[in-house]
């Protein structure tokens, strides 16, 4: 079940031209009460943990912190990240997990030391656990079977998928818990993001025959995430209500089972963060090759890289100097990389879409929108390029969050090898 979609700008073209002049180009611009708005979205379940992945500028996490979220990391980074934004380990609930299919080694130290309860997405992870800490809380990732997802590289289910406890090795799983004597908080299940109604159906079915199976005393269930957005304007919102409610009679079943409350958590990741973001560019050059016209940015694919991964679709507004209206064209949008894929209007199969566009001249800015989720936390320095700002307007107050990047920053790392002789 689907609503419709309900685009508008996030921001005014004064402010976003504002922005640039003021922080230069390219730049992230989020939005603080549409992170709350999403937020508010989900409150009919009992926990929504925020998948930081998506977006894990610790200005960003405070404002979910502070409108009630909990939050999930995958790595010591996100670990520390989530400390800094004022999320304390050794609540109940739970304010952090560590959800990861891997446990390295330094992140096994701080999940002993501050108790971290952790979401085990192998069985391995709960034996180096249980040797270090026995008693530990763990949540068990599990996996079904089956899969579902906008993209292979998103799909996190079936047996090509790297992610969770492949569902047969559940007994197994349970003899590790046993062994060490973990505190079996609940299990977690995720098939993909972009999931459907009909996969999600079948993923409530299978939480709660994993849980009977299982033959555990469990006290919650994460659905996971994968909950999508519209990218396009005439794709539709998901319904949160209907999401909630299939989730919630699983949850029923299991309460009648276990005769006693189940706690309901979310994963959500891209629904809070994505469209609480745009990424502004600036024009640097245009010009025409045989049949394709090139309108060239100063972003490239190491500042935004789904287009270039998975083929997405960011719908891009053009945002002319002088404000005049321009006619359009069909237009490939292609940023400053060494890199013929650093293309951002191209297919899933890498073919280029060219889009129709106002026509662009040097000096106009571009907006690419929907961008808050898995912009900035997956960016790079490919080609030696610093790491652009972010910027966080809330209540009308403009906030640069991250700075930019300086090449001396980046060339310091390998000068203080040189420095310590």
């Amino acid at each position: 079940m689907a609503v419709p979609s309900e685009k508008a700008p996030l921001f005014t073209p004064a402010t976003l031209r504002q922005i640039a002049e003021q922080f230069g180009t390219p730049v992230y611009v989020y939005d603080a009460d549409t992170l709350r708005a999403q937020l508010e979205k989900l409150k009919r379940f009992d926990h929504v943990r925020f998948a930081q992945k998506a977006c894990s500028n610790v200005h960003v996490l405070r404002v979910l912190r502070e409108a009630g979220a909990l939050v999930d990391c995958v790595s010591l980074g996100e670990l520390e990240r989530a400390v800094r934004a004022g999320f304390e380990p050794g609540q109940d609930p739970a304010q952090i997990v560590y959800t990861a299919d891997v446990l390295t080694k330094d992140a096994l130290d701080r999940l002993v030391e501050t108790k971290v309860p952790m979401n085990a997405g192998s069985i391995d992870m709960l034996a180096q656990l249980g040797t270090r800490s026995p008693g530990h809380a763990v949540w068990l990732r599990m996996n079904p079977g089956f899969g579902s997802g906008h993209s292979k590289k998103t799909n996190t289910g079936g047996e090509s998928s790297k992610h969770g406890i492949w569902h047969e090795q559940l007994p197994d799983a349970l003899r590790v818990v046993d062994h060490f004597g973990l505190d079996l908080v609940g299990f977690h299940m995720h098939i993909g993001s972009g999931a459907d109604m009909t996969h999600l159906e079948r993923v409530c079915d299978a939480m709660v025959n994993m849980v009977v199976d299982s033959g555990r005393d469990v006290r919650a269930i994460s659905g996971g995430g994968g909950l999508s957005i519209p990218y396009r304007s005439h794709e539709s919102n998901i319904d949160p209500q209907a999401y909630f409610e299939r989730w919630h009679a699983a949850r029923q079943r299991l309460e009648v089972y276990l005769e006693h409350p189940v706690s309901l958590e979310l994963e959500p990741g891209r629904y809070l963060a994505g469209p609480a973001g745009v990424l502004v560019t600036e024009v640097r050059a245009t010009k025409s090759m045989g049949g394709n016209h090139f309108t060239l940015v100063d972003a490239g694919f190491n500042d935004l890289m789904r287009a270039s991964m998975y083929g997405a679709y960011h719908e891009i507004t053009l945002l002319p100097q002088d404000g005049a209206p321009r006619a359009t064209r069909p237009t490939v949008v292609a940023g400053p990389l060494c890199e013929s894929g650093d293309v951002f209007t191209q297919t899933s199969s890498s073919e280029l879409d060219p889009r129709p566009l106002p026509e662009a001249e040097v000096g106009d800015l571009l907006v690419f929108h929907d961008a808050g989720a898995y912009g900035a936390s997956m960016s790079s320095n490919y080609n030696s390029r610093p790491l652009v700002p972010e910027v966080l307007i809330d209540g009308g107050k403009v906030q640069l969050i991250r700075r930019r990047q300086t090449i001396a920053d980046l060339l310091q790392l390998e000068l203080d090898i040189d420095q310590r002789g």
